[in-house]
């Protein structure tokens, strides 16, 4: 049984085609990955389903009676609440039949025996919902699913306005997981996690009974979890059945077919139009002549596989600096209170280091001490004289109004028109995303927007803070191979090891630095 149906759902950006004439359905207990390059409509479609965006034409339809949970990664929690209270949330309409449940007692004092009756077995009822449903052992339900993602080591009567971006993300999916909907949507989760709960989720929705749409392009994880694939492409969505890796081949299968039976059709039409300009002048073969205009005219035309066009990262090296490219000196990182213990580290001309360990633990601090962004919770850092560094923060501006042509042309308002249009285009931007708004395009595009403006610039150094995050396969792995190309010194913050295990000199892992227990 479907318990979400869309027929026929086509949407746009002004003359950009989004979706065309997309149907698709989820039956019950189905794991679908929901893939596609960047820009393609992914988080469209899950507007349109969620009901936060009205499709131009088409319906949805979900079953009668169906709960839904939707990762958005911007929902507000609100400071002074503890991620315990926050988790506790989940569970609102347990607490709300308890609050009933008890006015009903207050209630019994002061009405006749009849309405007593009525009353218990009304209060019958409820507890038999909060019991069924564990309401007695919440927090230790909680706690469970808590530790899995990680919180347990920030700690759950921390604020949830002293955490950071990943740490708020975290409480979301945890959130969402207690909650148990017979859907799950899920928009990238693995982005904010670290190898350990990855594993963990993974396990997870793996086991997990009921149905979820997941949007990820962690493809070892997407693999692992997911039995049918929806792939969008050319605002078309396709329906496979089995996990990524069966969906790689049959797509390619299905492209090599459309692609030879294309060829076949031009040479018909072309013989076709061929005899028809010979023929239908002259009055003898005339009737034949039209009768070959008509069956072209019948010909229902195969269009020409399109080619996405492909990202090409490089990035331009300035000077070698010296041996050094920092030294530390008892270096403490954090911020109201000390993340880690004294740290002597120092980062040599040509190393590729990549950072791991789980959220929270100082990694982006790490870049942001060394940068100079932030002042450091004790000790220093020495650099060298002749640095050029290219810093990828993890979070992008969420409110930038500047379109992707401005946000390059203000930080290089040298370079002509003509030359910020090729240097976004060589990342894998069309027209559309050129001179769309950065607030608008979506978490890949607006990577890559990014990306360009590092890539224009002359570094010796780069610092690259979760770069992968919302890049598509073929961008992860065209930044794969420019990085490894780069004869520069990184230092890399990243929670997916396939991307950097085969390039790094070495790895650096915060949990071997931190002051908290883990």
């Amino acid at each position: 049984m479907s318990i979400l149906t869309v027929e026929n759902v086509s949407h746009g950006f002004g003359a950009r085609k989004i979706l065309e004439d997309a149907s698709f359905r989820l039956l019950k207990g189905e794991h679908v990955g929901l893939v596609g390059a960047n820009g393609e409509g992914k988080s469209t479609f899950l507007n349109i389903i969620t009901g936060k965006l009205m499709p131009d034409e088409g319906k949805v339809e979900w079953c009668n009676r169906i709960t839904t949970g939707y990762l958005d990664q911007h929902t507000v929690l609100t400071p002074g609440k503890t991620i315990r209270e926050a988790l506790r949330e989940a569970f609102q309409y347990m607490f709300d039949l308890e609050k009933e449940m008890l006015e009903l007692y207050e209630k019994m004092a002061e009405v006749s025996e009849n309405e007593i009756n009525a009353m218990l077995e009304d209060v019958g009822d409820i507890q038999n919902v909060l019991e069924h449903n564990g309401f007695y052992i919440l927090d230790s339900k909680i706690e469970e699913v808590a530790n899995g993602l990680g919180l347990g080591d920030i700690g759950l009567e921390t604020d949830v306005g002293n955490l950071s971006g990943g740490q708020r993300a975290k409480v979301l999916l945890t959130k969402l997981l207690l909650q148990n909907p017979m859907i799950l949507i899920l928009d990238e989760p693995t982005n904010f996690l670290d190898e350990n709960h990855i594993n963990w989720l993974k396990n997870y929705l793996k086991e997990y009974e009921n149905a979820f749409i997941l949007v990820s392009h962690d493809i070892p994880f997407l693999n692992d979890v997911v039995n049918v694939i929806y792939h969008v492409e050319n605002a078309v969505l396709t329906r496979y059945s089995g996990n990524y890796e069966e969906f790689q081949r049959m797509h390619q299968l299905a492209r090599q077919q459309t692609m030879q039976a294309y060829e076949k059709q031009q040479k018909e039409i072309e013989k076709l139009e061929d005899f028809i300009a010979r023929n239908k002048a002259r009055v003898a073969t005339t009737n034949m002549a039209k009768s070959r205009q008509k069956k072209l005219d019948k010909m229902d035309i195969i269009e020409k596989v399109k080619v996405k066009v492909k990202p090409i990262f490089k990035f331009r090296e300035a000077r070698a600096p010296g041996r050094y490219i920092f030294q530390t000196h008892n270096l403490v990182l954090g911020y109201d209170s000390a993340l880690t213990g004294t740290l002597n580290i120092a980062l040599e001309r040509g190393q590729k280091v990549a950072i791991k360990g789980v959220n929270g633990l100082g990694k982006s601090t790490l870049l942001k001490t060394l940068l100079g962004l932030q002042e450091p919770f004790g000790g220093e850092v020495k650099l060298d004289d002749y640095l050029y560094p290219g810093y990828f923060e993890q979070e992008s501006q969420r409110y930038n109004t500047n379109t992707a042509l401005e946000e390059v042309w203000n930080d290089y308002p040298g370079m002509s028109n003509a030359e910020v249009r090729g240097a976004l285009a060589k990342c894998g931007l069309t027209t559309e995303h050129i001179t769309s708004q950065m607030m608008v395009l979506s978490g890949g595009e607006n990577a890559k927007v990014r990306l360009c403006k590092l890539m224009l610039k002359d570094v010796n150094w780069l610092i690259l803070d979760e770069p992968t995050n919302h890049l598509d396969v073929e961008a992860k792995e065209e930044l794969r191979r420019a990085l490894k190309e780069f004869k520069g010194t990184i230092l890399l913050v990243c929670h997916e090891p396939e991307f950097y295990q085969d390039w790094v000199t070495e790895v650096w892992n915060v949990e071997n630095w931190t002051t908290k227990i883990v």
